[in-house]
């Protein structure tokens, strides 16, 4: 079978490997459809690992079922995901499921979503993958993963009707977290990013204001928000400047959620005196638990969060190569599709 086989975001080979031999408890995907996440691009993450086959959003139809599977059969039309907590450890017991160990280390892929074929192992196929409603396309099953990152974004801040909500980074994360909290009811959306692109797409999918990161962000959201600074702060863009901006840009009695983080090394400095009186609250937020991406399935069968329209590019395996370039490049994409078959 064909795969793409990465080095760095300039190197991603067409490589053939042997099609994965299922276990009695594995199943084997025909992928269909496999997004490019920001994080496989995101290259001193993945370089250091490679060469490998990279690509977790995936969708697809089961090629073949082990003996020992019951809930599934060849033919059914699914979406998997590569990372499923155990569901029996303390983090998870206390809600903390993307905490787990499990969670954390253990990848049931192999080799991954960009090739013809992939095994998956595990608790993948027990929590992880899902049948797929018929009016649910592959390329619209593809953000189920990404989307659910989201929900557990908006659950985590604790976003309620009419909050309003500063975005930084209209990257897809950033864009699918503004469809979510448009469809549930946020009150104003700021939205902040440095390229122009990406700024309008914002707009287009419910962002009140949008706001070049480069300018006096503390001041313009005051100016926007009736002289005060933001309740509910998500970062979704890995840069330092953001995340200093955030902690600038947060109202009295506010949240600060750090969706994406700086590279390793790069610290943030907080002078905590300037939250002290003002219960201010500082969160993270890693993944999306089983539970997160059936919820992510839904709003997209229901048509509460519209994904379709976010697809800019689509390539096939032969055009990997590309297809990582116009991703990493991002100046006039959004979501890149790669289509195996």
């Amino acid at each position: 079978m064909k795969a793409g086989m990465y080095y760095n975001n300039s190197d991603v080979r067409v490589v053939n490997l042997p099609v994965p031999e299922i276990r009695n408890g594995d199943i084997l995907i025909k992928i269909m459809a496999s997004g490019i996440c920001g994080s496989d691009i995101m290259e001193w993450y993945r370089i250091k690992k490679a060469p490998l086959v990279l690509g977790h959003e995936i969708a697809g139809e089961i090629a073949e079922v082990g003996k020992d599977v019951k809930k599934f059969k060849k033919g059914d039309r699914v979406f998997s995901t590569h990372h499923v907590p155990c569901d029996q450890c303390a983090y998870c017991v206390n809600g903390h499921n993307t905490a787990c160990d499990t969670f954390l280390t253990k990848n049931n892929f192999d080799p991954g979503g960009f090739s013809e074929y992939l095994k998956v192992t595990g608790k993948s196929i027990d929590t992880g993958t899902l049948i797929l409603p018929d009016e649910v396309s592959y390329e619209e099953a593809s953000f189920v993963e990404p989307l659910g990152t989201a929900v557990r974004a908006i659950k985590a801040i604790n976003l309620n009707p009419g909050d309003n909500l500063l975005v930084l980074g209209a990257g897809i994360i950033g864009l699918l977290i503004i469809k979510l909290a448009k469809a549930m009811g946020a009150g104003r959306i700021i939205v902040t990013d440095i390229n122009e692109y990406r700024l309008e797409a914002a707009k287009k999918y419910g962002a009140e204001h949008v706001v070049n990161a480069n300018q006096d962000l503390p001041s313009f959201i005051k100016k926007v928000n009736n002289g005060r600074l933001a309740g509910k702060v998500i970062i979704s863009a890995g840069v330092l400047s953001a995340c200093k901006q955030a902690l600038q840009s947060v109202d009295r009695g506010g949240t600060v959620l750090f969706f994406a983080v700086p590279k390793p090394g790069e610290n943030v400095d907080v002078d905590f005196n300037a939250f002290w009186r003002i219960d201010v609250t500082l969160k993270t937020c890693y993944g999306a638990s089983p539970l997160d991406n059936i919820q992510a399935l839904e709003m997209i069968r229901s048509g509460n969060v519209n994904v379709s329209d976010m697809i800019t590019h689509r390539f096939g395996i032969d055009d990997i190569a590309k297809a990582f370039k116009t991703a990493a490049d991002g100046r006039d994409s959004l979501k890149v599709i790669v289509k195996p078959h």
